[in-house]
C-alpha cells in the first residue's frame, strides 16, 4: 500500500538528493517554460537539460489511454442522497520540449448543484511508491466502499462495493490520483530517461503537482479551496507537493492531511536509536489489545516511558550492563515477549523481529500494517524470515477487483492492460538520490506551514501500525517552530493499523475530523 512500503529496505539504505542535473529536462510540464526542479537549502539546480529523443506520434498513441468518460451518479446515503458528476479520465504530461511523457490517470466526483468555486476540491494519492489510490478510494473517502478489515478479508473474498457512508463527497469533491505505473497510469515515451525522471522524489513530486494544476485548469476550479490528502509514503510526497504548488505552479492549498505517513525515513534505518523509541508504544498496545480494546489515552505511560528513561538507556548502550538489562526486562514486560529473547536484543526489537516473536509459541506472525493481526508462518522453523503481511497481503486480490470494476462498469472507462494496485517493480526502481541527506518532507512542512500562516496540516495514524508508527510522527511533529501551533497542526491516532479506517469507528472520527479542517 496504502502505503505502502514495499521497498522500505532499499530506501533505509539510500538518500533522498536527487541528481540536479535532472532539472531542466525533468520538467512534466507542457504549458510553463523550463524551471529548475526545487532543490534543498544551500544547493543548486543544474541548468542543464537532459531530454528523451522525441517519441514518433504513432507510438505515443498506441500507448494513449481512452477519451474520458463522464457519468451522472446517485448515492443513497442514511439520511441523504448524493447526486454527483463522475469522471474517469487521464491528463497527459510533456517535457519542456513538448514532447508526450506519461498519461497520468485520475477519478473525480464532483456533487451536482454545489458553487464550484466555493466548493473544497481535496487531491488524494497513496504512496508505495509504486501504490494506486484504491486504499483510500475504497477503502476510505470514495462514494463506494470495500470492507477491508483485516482481520476478516480474505483474498478469495467477493469484491462487493457498498455505499459509503462516510464518504468525503458531503464536503468536498474529490480528484484520485495514481502515479505514473499505478492504477492505469502509464508512459507514453520509450526509453529509459524518462522512467528515471518519473521514479525519483523530485520527478514524482513534480508529475502529481503537474496532474493538479492541470485537473483545476481543465475544469474551472482555479478559485475553488484545494486540499491534499496523503497515505503511506505520502508523507513524503505530501509536503513536497503543496510546496511545488505554492511556489513553482502558482496553486494555493488550505490544508494538507497525511494518512499513517511517514516523514523522515532516517528514524527507521540503520543505528538511529530514535526507530526503536518510535516503534515502542506500539509494540506495548499490541500487546494490550489482546487483553481488551486500547486507546492510545492508555499508551500515555508507555510514551512517558519511551522518550524518557528508555531513551536514556538505550544512548548508554550495550557497554552498560546494567542499563541494558533494565531496558531489556522493561520492553519484556510491556510487549509480553520472552525476557531471555528481550535480553538476547538488548531490548533492540526491529519490526521484523517484534512481529515474529510476539507469538512465536503458537507458530504465527504479527501484521506489519496491523500488528493486532495475526496469520500463520509459513515456515515457523527457519531462523530467516520467510513471511508476508496477514494484514495487507490478503487485500490485493479484492481491492483490484473492484476497483476495475467500478472503472470499467460503473464508470464506462476500459482502458487496455492490466490495473496497478501496487507495482513492486516501482519500488524497485526508486531513485531515491545520492546525496548527504535521507529523503524527508519535515524541511518542506516546515516552509509550506511558514509561508502560509493559514494553512492547516492533519496527521492520522492507526495504533497498531508497524510500518510507519504514530509516536515517529508525534517525534517530529514536536520539533516544529510555534507558528505551527496546535490550531493548525493536528495529530490523531485511532484504534486500527496502517488502513485504520477499515475499522468503522476510526473511519467515523476520522471524516469529522477532516470536515473540521476543510470548514
Amino acid at each position: 500500500m496504502t502505503a505502502a512500503f514495499a521497498a522500505l529496505r532499499h530506501a533505509r539504505l539510500a538518500l533522498a538528493l536527487v541528481a540536479f542535473s535532472l532539472a531542466a529536462g525533468a520538467r512534466a510540464d507542457d504549458a510553463a517554460p523550463p524551471q529548475p526542479a526545487a532543490t534543498p537549502s544551500g544547493q543548486k539546480a543544474g541548468t542543464g537539460g537532459r531530454g528523451d529523443a522525441a517519441t514518433p506520434p504513432a507510438a505515443a498513441e498506441q500507448h494513449r489511454l481512452p477519451p474520458d468518460s463522464t457519468t451522472k451518479q446517485t448515492l443513497a446515503l442514511p439520511g441523504r442522497t448524493l447526486d454527483f458528476t463522475a469522471t474517469a479520465g487521464s491528463i497527459r504530461l510533456f517535457n519542456d520540449k513538448g514532447e508526450p511523457q506519461a498519461d497520468i490517470a485520475y477519478t473525480a466526483y464532483q456533487l451536482d448543484g454545489a458553487e464550484p468555486h466555493n466548493r473544497p476540491v481535496t487531491f488524494v494519492f497513496n504512496g508505495g511508491p509504486g501504490a494506486s489510490s484504491a486504499w483510500l478510494q475504497f477503502g476510505n473517502v470514495g462514494p463506494w466502499r470495500l470492507p477491508i478489515n483485516a482481520e476478516a478479508v480474505t483474498s478469495s473474498a467477493a469484491p462487493d462495493l457498498m455505499p459509503n457512508a462516510e464518504t468525503w463527497l458531503d464536503f468536498t469533491d474529490l480528484v484520485f490520483i495514481d502515479p505514473v505505473g499505478t492504477g492505469y497510469s502509464r508512459f507514453v515515451a520509450t526509453g529509459e530517461d524518462v522512467r528515471k525522471r518519473f521514479f525519483s522524489i523530485d520527478g514524482d513530486v513534480n508529475s502529481i503537482a503537474v496532474t493538479i494544476r492541470r485537473w483545476l485548469e481543465k475544469f474551472d476550479r482555479l478559485l475553488s479551496p484545494k486540499f491534499v490528502a496523503g497515505e503511506s509514503y505520502g508523507g513524503i510526497r505530501g509536503p513536497k507537493i503543496v510546496r511545488e504548488l505554492q511556489t513553482e505552479q502558482g496553486i494555493g492549498v488550505k490544508g494538507l492531511i497525511l494518512i499513517s505517513p511517514v516523514l523522515d525515513f532516517r528514524e527507521y534505518s540503520g543505528s538511529s536509536l530514535l526507530q526503536y523509541v518510535a516503534s515502542l508504544p506500539t509494540m506495548a498496545a499490541v500487546a494490550r489489545e489482546k487483553k481488551g480494546s486500547v486507546t492510545r489515552a492508555d499508551m500515555a505511560d508507555v510514551e512517558h516511558y519511551a522518550r524518557g528513561d528508555f531513551l536514556g538507556d538505550l544512548v548508554k548502550g550495550p557497554a552498560d550492563t546494567e542499563a541494558t538489562t533494565r531496558l531489556a526486562d522493561r520492553v519484556a514486560a510491556l510487549t509480553g515477549i520472552d525476557q531471555a529473547v528481550s535480553r538476547r536484543l538488548d531490548g533492540r526489537f526491529e519490526i521484523s523481529e517484534f512481529r515474529r516473536e510476539f507469538d512465536r509459541r503458537n507458530g504465527k506472525v504479527t501484521g506489519r500494517y496491523d500488528a493486532s493481526v495475526s496469520g500463520f508462518d509459513p515456515y515457523p522453523d527457519s531462523s530467516f524470515h520467510h513471511f508476508g503481511d496477514p494484514s495487507g497481503d490478503p487485500l490485493t486480490a479484492p481491492l483490484t477487483s473492484a476497483a476495475v470494476d467500478v472503472t470499467t462498469r460503473k464508470l464506462n472507462w476500459r482502458p487496455d492492460g492490466s490495473y496497478q494496485l501496487l507495482d513492486g517493480g516501482v519500488s524497485k526502481a526508486w531513485d531515491f538520490g545520492r546525496g548527504l541527506n535521507p529523503a524527508e518532507s519535515i524541511s518542506q512542512l516546515r516552509q509550506i506551514l511558514a509561508l502560509d500562516p493559514k494553512l492547516k496540516l492533519l496527521v492520522a495514524h492507526g495504533l497498531f501500525d508497524l510500518a510507519t508508527p504514530y509516536f515517529g510522527s508525534k517525534i517530529l511533529l514536536d520539533q516544529l517552530p510555534a507558528y505551527a501551533s496546535p490550531e493548525r497542526v493536528k495529530l490523531v491516532v485511532y484504534p486500527g493499523g496502517h488502513m485504520f479506517y477499515s475499522r468503522d469507528p476510526s473511519r467515523q472520527a476520522f471524516r469529522a475530523e477532516a470536515e473540521a479542517l476543510m470548514k
